[in-house]
């Protein structure tokens, strides 16, 4: 394990307690903050095309202890937080539900402004480079443990490019180490890096075309078996999960693709 490996914050930015009244008020506020600029800025001044939204939202009446993992592809810095304009007011301000991101630390947690700032969006940090046993994902896993959302980016990066990535072993290790199964939701979108293109002056555009594909929640009840059972290994059973999850994205990628063009872009 890595948990003494430093962050480039000023110091682990979470409460030994996350109960407690000032972190949850403070955290309460930026989150509405942020709810609201997201609502506004991906459905007011952009458009935005969701398709299957039903299958995330749904997930929001599951039973309090199953965990629930997001994952979808990485095309801009403005993926987090714009993507969750698309839930409903009443998701989207609820500070208990909103999911917890994973997030580079070097990018959002290396001044302590930031670090209280991103923190309490539910933002953690993970140092990239230094592998899937580091705080952060230890942190993670945690959360999944306690029944809550978390949302990762498996790509590790910003994909600038438009062609599938390997995916990180940290997906899989998230999954195959919970303590209870969670569901997981992978789903693709295009068109945030035109409304926040990956070049200099990174200024935030209007009037562009959002496309979400939402896919079914999937499951990885098999795999988690035959690891249990001692017939699969730690290592092979990630191995295996980050596989399935990356054949999925190659056909969600496509799906969206074609969705996408529906609307000149």
């Amino acid at each position: 394990m890595m948990d003494d490996i430093p962050s480039t914050a000023l110091k682990w930015p979470f409460p030994k307690r996350l109960d407690g009244r000032l972190w949850r008020f403070s955290s309460a506020v930026i989150i509405a903050g942020t709810a609201i600029f997201t609502k506004v800025w991906l459905g007011w001044l952009n458009t935005k095309h969701v398709y299957n939204l039903e299958y995330l939202e749904e997930t929001f009446a599951r039973n309090k202890d199953t965990p629930l993992l997001t994952v979808t592809n990485h095309i801009s810095c403005f993926d987090e937080p714009l993507i969750w304009g698309m839930l409903k007011w009443r998701y989207v301000l609820n500070a208990n539900l909103v999911r917890w991101a994973i997030g580079a630390d070097e990018m959002c947690f290396y001044t302590w402004l930031l670090s209280q700032f991103f923190s309490k969006g539910k933002v953690i940090p993970v140092i990239r480079g230094n592998g899937i046993y580091q705080k952060g994902m230890n942190f993670a896993i945690d959360r999944l443990n306690d029944g809550q959302w978390v949302h990762l980016f498996p790509e590790g990066r910003v994909n600038e490019s438009g062609k599938m990535l390997r995916l990180k072993w940290g997906v899989g290790r998230l999954i195959v180490e919970s303590s209870k199964m969670p569901i997981v939701i992978p789903f693709w979108q295009l068109g945030l890096n035109d409304v926040l293109p990956n070049k200099s002056p990174y200024i935030p555009k209007i009037g562009k075309h959002v496309t979400i594909n939402i896919g079914k929640p999937m499951f990885f009840n098999d795999i988690m078996t035959e690891y249990q059972e001692l017939k699969e290994t730690a290592i092979g059973a990630r191995v295996r999960v980050t596989n399935r999850i990356q054949e999925r994205f190659k056909e969600l990628k496509e799906e969206t693709e074609t969705l996408h063009k529906k609307h000149g872009q």
